[in-house]
């Protein structure tokens, strides 16, 4: 791998592809920190630690940020969901246009294993810069929300009841159709874990306007019937967690008669679009997120 410079910003090209997959694996896959430090070991080498290793690959927010917090364009505010079924009340994170009057389409944005990060509320806000309100509910408000740092927010979202989450996200799905500034057209992009809360939103909201899923777990075959929304899926060319199970569910998906069209973006890591990592593929992100939008714009304007 390229020699780590301090203050550099580091791409999925300067490190080992081999390195890449045992970090997804220590983000998505279970595998400690200790664990983590041991098989970079190897990857080690003039001078450079493991755990430089481990820190060279930890998102860089700051860098990243395309709209900043208190861009004039937009009117932010977090508003609590009441959820009986779920944790019993979950925050989001809204934005929109503002200058908007009447109602607007609206997107609800899903983060990824580690809560409502910044990353993600900067996702939501160039979203609304698009002319929709932006919906982020943070799975983790009842273990006090994203807390800061990356390593405990993974730790705490292992400690959430899926159940009760998924009627978290149920709960925020109803109550952003319920705003006053919500037209009845609603979509929902998620990425990783996100990503997976959209496949399943598809196959219990008949009327969710358009599914945007970027490299998510697939439901069960068997779900697929249900699905009645367009879906328009993203996958990382080198994912096989992610992608082994993609056949089965596309097979299904086709006898079900669903609308979906999927995208592998070759020689791409899990996680390319996040561009506060070095799994960051811009080429690729700039497309996926071009048909994204172009995809919104089709079913929900």
């Amino acid at each position: 791998m390229t020699p780590i410079t301090p203050g550099k910003r580091l791409t999925a090209a300067d490190f080992d592809q081999e390195l890449l997959i045992l970090f997804d694996a220590y983000v998505h896959g279970g595998m400690d920190r200790r664990g983590f430090l041991q098989q970079a070991e190897k990857f080690a080498k003039g001078g450079l630690t493991a755990a430089a290793i481990l820190a060279s690959l930890q998102p860089n927010f700051a860098a990243a940020q395309v709209v900043p917090k208190d861009d004039a364009r937009l009117k932010t505010e977090t508003v609590t969901v009441n959820s009986p079924d779920g944790y019993g009340s979950i925050k989001a994170y809204v934005a929109k246009p503002a200058n908007s009057s009447g109602k607007l389409p609206a997107v609800l944005v899903i983060h990824e294993n580690r809560g409502l990060n910044p990353h993600i509320e900067d996702i939501t806000r160039r979203i609304a810069l698009d002319g929709y309100v932006a919906f982020a509910p943070d799975a983790l408000t009842s273990l006090g929300g994203y807390p800061g740092d990356e390593d405990k927010a993974r730790a705490d979202f292992a400690k959430l009841d899926q159940a009760k989450t998924r009627n978290d996200f149920l709960a925020s799905y109803a109550h952003l159709k319920a705003r006053a500034d919500v037209t009845s057209k609603i979509g929902a992009v998620g990425f990783c874990y996100g990503g997976g809360m959209v496949h399943f939103l598809s196959t219990r909201l008949p009327d969710l306007a358009a599914g945007v899923p970027f490299y998510g777990n697939h439901p069960a075959a068997e779900e697929a019937v249900k699905v009645k929304s367009p879906l328009q899926i993203h996958f990382a060319g080198i994912d096989e967690r992610i992608n082994a199970a993609w056949p089965a569910y596309e097979a299904a998906l086709k006898a079900a008669g669903a609308r979906y069209a999927a995208h592998i973006y070759a020689g791409t890591q899990h996680g390319f679009n996040n561009d506060t990592t070095p799994r960051f593929d811009a080429a690729a992100a700039k497309l996926a997120w071009e048909r994204t939008l172009s995809f919104f714009k089709q079913h929900l304007v």
